[in-house]
């Protein structure tokens, strides 16, 4: 049985997340055999899970958090691929680590910091990375408190927007509404490569963009949504022009939106899209401990409608369903329908939240609440395999 969760929210690394399941899971059938394969699809977690997978060397930087100007410690992965890589030398950063939703505290989230939050750390974290002489960069994205657009990012690159009069405009997606210019092109070596591993497939703009579904989760009420969109369509204009790409074009591509719209920066720079997912499938193996599986047991923090667009438990699910292996989900919450989560591939679904009685209840004892939801699944699935 492989057991290959993300990570839950803020609450468990997947790591975390495996280890709870595991432990519940042999709580109730012992004999079970169970590999503890944590996952990420781009969001956090990404560089702690290929770590395990693939090694390599782990450097650590401070670079610019979401608001305030605030420090924090960031780390990305260089790794020495071999083989069928040609020997490449490959960065692999998470942009969550620099802008990520978890290093805004609770009590800070709301319109104000939605409007404000920056993915200038990110920025930092990029040129750290391609200073070391990398052939390739992966840059992860997901998870993110900003809504700019990567125009935090960029303007580290040398790209920083500007409004009329040619002064750079403060940090923030809000502040976009008066972007009229940049202050010149990014700058990366001509040698790197540049990959971004997107958790998500959303465009920029629009009721699937990245205002309209993630700035709510990040704090952004009615109005401030509307003012974020603002900022993003007038912002990717700007951008597409001085790439010589169509707006339209840019912000429709899948990916776009994800990280606040961080992927539509790098996919202007010319970065190469690929799923985070199926990235994290392939380099830890998921599909060769799939091969020899009886049962998969997925899951994240919240089984929902955006589950569907390319994040992990997706890829997991179909991964299991080409093969016929039965697939469940433990999740911290599920709104997904039975319907929509069986065309997925996905034989079964259970909340920790309606196991033990409501979500609060759940976040007090996050590890100990999957466990027992794993043990009482578990006692289920031993009749049946």
């Amino acid at each position: 049985m492989v057991i290959a969760p993300d990570s839950f929210g803020g609450t468990l690394s997947a790591a975390e997340a495996a280890a709870a399941i595991a432990a519940g899971w042999a709580r109730s059938v012992p004999a079970d055999e169970l590999r503890e394969l944590p996952l990420a699809d781009g969001g956090t977690g990404f560089v702690e899970v290929l770590h395990a997978a693939l090694g390599g060397q782990l450097c650590p930087t401070v670079v610019t958090g979401p608001l305030d100007g605030t420090r924090v410690r960031a780390r990305w992965l260089r790794v020495e691929h071999g083989g069928e890589r040609d020997g490449a030398v490959v960065g692999y950063l998470e942009s969550a680590q620099a802008c990520g939703l978890h290093l805004v505290a609770q009590s800070r989230r709301g319109p104000e910091a939605a409007r404000r939050a920056t993915s200038r750390g990110v920025g930092e974290l990029i040129v750290a990375a391609v200073a070391a002489g990398l052939d390739r960069l992966v840059v992860g994205l997901g998870g993110s408190a900003c809504t700019d657009c990567g125009a935090g990012a960029l303007a580290v690159l040398g790209a920083a927007p500007v409004d009329g009069d040619g002064d750079p405009l403060p940090d923030g997606g809000a502040a976009l509404i008066g972007c009229l210019g940049l202050t010149g092109m990014p700058r990366l070596p001509s040698r790197t490569r540049l990959v971004v591993a997107a958790d998500v497939d959303n465009p920029l703009l629009g009721r699937h963009g990245a205002a309209s579904v993630f700035g709510p989760q990040k704090g952004a009420d009615p109005a401030t949504v509307a003012e974020l969109e603002c900022g993003l369509s007038r912002y990717v204009t700007v951008l597409a022009g001085a790439f010589g790409r169509a707006p339209a074009e840019l912000s429709a591509t899948p990916g776009a939106g994800a990280a606040g719209g961080l992927g539509a920066a790098l996919l202007a720079l010319g970065a190469q899209r690929v799923s985070g997912a199926a990235l994290v499938r392939e380099l830890t193996g998921l599909d060769a401990a799939l091969d020899i599986a009886d049962l998969v047991v997925t899951g994240e923090g919240s089984f929902d409608w955006q589950s569907l667009r390319g994040k992990l438990v997706t890829s997991v699910a179909h991964g299991a369903a080409e093969r016929g292996l039965p697939c469940l989900v433990l999740a911290g919450q599920v709104s997904v329908g039975r319907r929509e989560a069986a065309a997925m591939g996905v034989q079964e679904t259970h909340s920790v939240a309606e196991h033990v009685g409501s979500v609060d209840a759940a976040m007090a004892d996050p590890a100990g609440s999957l466990a027992d939801l794993a043990a009482l699944v578990a006692s289920q699935w031993s009749g049946v395999r």
